[in-house]
């Protein structure tokens, strides 16, 4: 596909078509480097891509961030771009990312009103995987010389183009945990001669939800959610085992210690009251996301620039959701931004769509971003 006789619907609506899995977008990742080819960039393909414009005698780099992956959902749309890959499908907006950073890349390759390099990152697996933790790892911001890094995300629900972030805590850290039981099983008319894991399970769920009323101050948001339990076979026999699983959710590296460590004891505790035995894997994922005052200032004030003062709101709550960005904030300073497209389902909805209307705006902001942040002397 030629980019400059593409517009961006088209290219938006073609990455809808055809989503991939984290660490499977083959053809996803094709596209861009073709698209970034045909502009004259520097190409760098890795674990996701890396494209550098350079323009004037600057020396400062700033990065641009768009994630590339799909989510396992089926899609229940009908309009005529549905997803052609059965059970894989954009439900989070990253193929407007992806369109957005694309046509920034557009216009700075045939403007080049600045003065230093662009690095614009495509990265693979945000939804699963930490694919911007990858890149990292594989030391692009060493490699590019990346001085800054930016990036926004769709927000179904917010008014079309409203700019929300604020100076600090942006989303949540994300962690997950598997708590695995084993009782000894029985004849349900004989529970005595059981140890029964299903009364492990509930009494370590019920005593979980009391962690956040009853260990955390209550202006320390958390979220403690279990989202999978699973036993037994038919109705006259106690299990043998029990399973839990969920996520936790927290905005500050206490607040997490704290849980896990009440998770620890709460399991160790019922684990001797009923003389189970109870195994407990809590994983550490993506840290909170933090953004850097004086660039999320500088953010801010480019979406004003954008939007209109009164269509940015610079000082958000956090969201409790995730967002794999943070590795790149532990890395080099940044901002992170969500962008409102209007009404309509949520992320991850087999019925979310992202709104093209957004796509120019979202291109326009990184354009602004990097002709104020690398201007020509």
């Amino acid at each position: 596909m030629n980019l400059k006789s593409e517009n961006l619907v088209e290219i938006r609506r073609d990455f809808h078509r055809f989503p991939e899995l984290g660490f499977k977008e083959k053809r996803t990742k094709d596209k861009i480097i073709g698209y970034l080819k045909e502009l004259g960039l520097d190409v760098h393909s890795g674990a996701g891509i890396v494209g550098v414009l350079r323009s004037g005698e600057g020396n400062k780099v700033i990065g641009l961030r768009a994630d590339m992956d799909a989510l396992p959902i089926r899609e229940t749309n009908t309009h005529d771009y549905v997803s052609n890959n059965t059970g894989v499908m954009h439900a989070c907006g990253h193929d407007g990312h992806t369109t957005m950073l694309l046509g920034a890349a557009k216009y700075l390759a045939d403007t080049k009103n600045f003065a230093g390099r662009v690095a614009l990152i495509f990265q693979p697996a945000e939804e699963n995987g930490g694919g911007a933790g990858v890149m990292c790892k594989e030391g692009i911001m060493d490699k590019f010389s990346i001085d800054k890094v930016f990036g926004i995300h769709t927000l179904p629900g917010a008014p079309l183009g409203r700019f929300e972030t604020n100076s600090n805590t942006v989303f949540a850290a994300s962690d997950d945990f598997t708590i695995n039981i084993k009782g000894n099983g029985g004849h349900g008319a004989y529970p005595e001669q059981t140890v029964d894991p299903i009364i492990m399970a509930t009494h370590i769920s019920q005593a979980m939800q009391s962690i956040a009323s009853r260990n955390i101050p209550a202006l320390k948001p958390i979220v403690i959610s279990i989202t999978q339990i699973h036993s037994g076979t038919a109705y006259n026999i106690i299990p043998e085992t029990a399973f839990i699983n969920g996520t936790v959710r927290t905005l500050n590296k206490e607040t997490q210690e704290v849980v896990k460590k009440r998770i620890e004891e709460i399991c160790e505790g019922f684990s001797k009251a009923f003389k189970g035995k109870i195994e407990l894997n809590y994983n550490y994922g993506y840290p909170a996301t933090i953004n850097y005052k004086d660039e999320a200032v500088f953010a801010s004030n480019v979406a004003k620039q954008i939007s209109g003062e009164d269509n940015v709101n610079s000082d958000a709550e956090p969201d409790m959701g995730a967002e794999d960005f943070s590795y790149m904030l532990h890395e080099r300073p940044g901002a992170f931004l969500n962008l409102g497209q209007g009404e309509g389902p949520g992320v991850h909805n087999t019925k979310f769509d992202f709104n093209d209307d957004l796509s120019p705006i979202g291109a326009s902001f990184f354009v602004k971003l990097i002709e104020t942040g690398l201007p020509i002397n």
